[in-house]
């Protein structure tokens, strides 16, 4: 930042410069320019011809530096066949013109006749009243002092705006240095974090840098969150599988004739909770992406082909608002669809209905929701019972077939995403309607 600071600084003081310089050098010269042109105006304006053809001034001009010798200011008029006219401060030089053109307006340059006196020089020709000769009017002024007074400029500018470039480069240095400090107390705190000295950014930090501090509190907090989870889930499938293990164990130790009954009944059951506990790390693992996106009716259309394949005899309705989108894995929201619809087919008298309702908005500063609405014509199931049937392994119909995790399954997967799942009486179909919230883009 403080370099790319210093190279603009420095790029636009020297364009800046160069073009300043540019113009207090033309308005001094124009200055310096007008001031000859005023005394060749007034030898123009008093020339005449004296008795002998000869060039005079009716009034000496105001100029003291006229009658110095070498003074710096000097003026002559010349003509074909006539002895030149000059001021005494030219004493025995004479200026020399270019004679290859007649200067009908005045012309002005810079002259190098003189030997350590570089001259600036104005001329103009005309013809005088009474005379046929062209005469050559020149007026000339050492640039000594110009070029002092450029070379002052110069010197000025330079050393103003060096030090205008070097004090805004310490500024920026500065701001960008200061503006930056709290960064560096970001920075202690994440050491302190990871040395075990802080769980948190505790720093009062600039209303600026606040929100960074934010999101990472959050986001350790999120870490500790799925830290938890996993360990908790880690212990629950431990426990889970500690019993049908033991039970396989004893029956191994024991010899007992029902061995390969007892390890096919206990390897399903410990299959049963490995899938279970699998579902539940996908959709954590899952939940962290920030662009999780899923359209609702391309997943419900594409379940609703696969259970109809399925369940040839059922019928599925469905319904509602077409553009509805969840902030969802579509993998998770094709599971959780798919176990629903699944069992209001399996357990339903023929006739599945889903709904997917409008979106509902949710209070100031969090997201709203949409409703997934799934009806059966079946028995339903008692209000007694609708809490327990989402515990691992419950069932109430054991007729057909099936492992009991499903419900569970949609309840853990709708809870991690920030949704839930509720049971309740389809008053259309009078079997059983879930009721699947799921947040809302």
């Amino acid at each position: 930042m403080i370099g790319i600071a210093a190279l603009w600084i420095l790029l636009l003081l020297v364009g800046g410069g160069v073009a300043l310089d540019r113009v207090l050098n033309a308005a001094i010269s124009r200055n310096f320019d007008d001031q000859l042109g005023y005394v060749l105006n007034a030898m123009i304006a008093s020339a005449e011809l004296d008795s002998e053809g000869d060039v005079r001034f009716t009034r000496p001009l105001g100029d003291q530096r006229f009658l110095e010798p070498a003074s710096g200011l000097y003026y002559q008029v010349s003509g074909d066949g006539h002895e030149p006219f000059r001021s005494r401060s030219l004493w025995d030089r004479t200026l020399t013109g270019d004679g290859r053109h007649i200067d009908l307006q005045t012309h002005i340059y810079d002259s190098k006749q003189f030997d350590y006196e570089p001259l600036r020089i104005m001329e103009r020709d005309l013809r005088l009243p009474g005379s046929d000769t062209v005469w050559h009017f020149q007026v000339a002024q050492a640039r000594n002092g110009l070029d002092e007074q450029i070379a002052i400029l110069r010197r000025t500018l330079v050393r103003s705006f060096a030090m205008l470039g070097l004090g805004l480069i310490v500024m920026s240095a500065l701001q960008a240095t200061f503006g930056l400090w709290p960064l560096r107390k970001v920075r202690r705190e994440i050491a302190a974090i990871r040395g075990g000295r802080s769980a948190r950014v505790n720093a009062r930090l600039p209303i600026e840098i606040a929100p960074m501090a934010e999101e990472l509190n959050d986001l350790l907090a999120h870490n500790e969150r799925q830290a938890e989870e996993a360990r908790r889930h880690a212990g629950n499938l431990a426990h889970a599988l500690k019993t049908p293990l033991t039970v396989i164990m004893n029956e191994a130790t024991a010899n007992s004739p029902d061995l390969c009954r007892t390890v096919i009944r206990e390897a399903t059951t410990m299959r049963r909770q490995v899938d279970h506990h699998l579902a539940r790390a996908r959709a954590v693992g899952r939940r962290g992406v920030a662009q999780s996106v899923a359209a609702v009716w391309p997943s419900l259309d594409a379940v609703e082909r696969a259970v109809s394949r399925l369940y040839p005899n059922v019928t599925i309705d469905l319904d509602g608002d077409r553009e509805a989108r969840v902030r969802i894995e579509r993998q998770d929201l094709d599971e959780m669809l798919g176990n629903l619809i699944e069992n209001a087919a399996k357990y339903g008298g023929g006739r599945v209905f889903a709904t997917i309702c409008q979106p509902k908005p949710g209070a100031k500063g969090a997201l709203g929701s949409v409703d997934i609405l799934i009806e059966d014509d079946g028995a339903g199931i008692p209000e007694s019972q609708r809490l327990a049937i989402f515990e691992r392994g419950a069932r109430l119909d054991t007729g057909k077939p099936g492992t009991g995790l499903g419900l569970a399954i949609v309840r853990d997967v709708a809870e991690i995403y920030g949704g839930a799942v509720a049971l309740e009486e389809s008053e259309d179909l009078g079997g059983l309607l879930v009721r699947l919230t799921l947040p809302a883009v």
